[in-house]
């Protein structure tokens, strides 16, 4: 079993403040899944970004510019 990082709470949290009335666990588990690969990949576009201007260091405006 991998290591999942992002709580499933959180995961109905996000889709109830979307409006759903009702959170399948299965949904949760498919939303944390895609979510963290997005991240994943933004964190190495990110990564790129940062090495490139000579830094070690992510600065948000990394991320930003990653996640286009």
């Amino acid at each position: 079993m991998e290591n999942k990082i992002l709580p499933l709470a959180s995961m109905e949290k996000l889709l109830k403040k979307a409006g759903a009335e009702r959170v399948g666990e299965d949904a949760k588990e498919a939303l944390r899944e895609v979510l963290e690969d997005y991240a994943e990949q933004i964190g190495k576009k990110a990564n790129e970004i940062s090495i490139h201007s000579g830094r070690k260091t992510i600065k948000a405006g990394d991320i930003k510019i990653a996640a286009k």
